[in-house]
């Protein structure tokens, strides 16, 4: 188990998407996390490897990917979620006034996992 810090953002793919929640391409496009190589090896992670993240807030088992977001490494101990409906499940419903919760800069631990990722109907009904 690893201490992390998750952020949240749009992908090119996620915002393409994100008209058409229920389809197996926005599945894709969302249901997973990047992280550095260097993480990923100590959680002992192959691509496409399931992982559980905890926050205050919530959890949430996703696809493993590691190293790049736009050629740009992650760095260690930072994991990057597209914005999407399991990014959700993780972060605080709280604006502090603002309206838009804080997407990023939450605190939290992730593990390996033989936990399914849920569908996104299933990710739907749980909440």
């Amino acid at each position: 188990m690893l201490e992390i810090i998750v952020n949240t953002g749009r992908t090119q793919e996620q915002g393409t998407l994100v008209e058409d929640k229920l389809t197996s391409e926005y599945f894709q496009s969302v249901s997973y996390c990047e992280m550095n190589e260097a993480d990923f090896k100590s959680l002992g992670l192959v691509e496409e490897d399931r992982v559980k993240i905890k926050t205050d807030f919530g959890d949430v088992v996703l696809y493993a990917r590691k190293n790049v977001i736009d050629e740009t490494e992650i760095p260690e101990g930072m994991v990057f979620i597209p914005m999407g409906p399991y990014a959700n499940q993780i972060i605080s419903y709280e604006t502090d006034g603002t309206g838009t919760p804080m997407f990023k800069g939450v605190k939290g631990v992730i593990e390996k996992t033989e936990e399914e990722v849920l569908s996104i109907e299933d990710l739907f009904e749980v909440i």
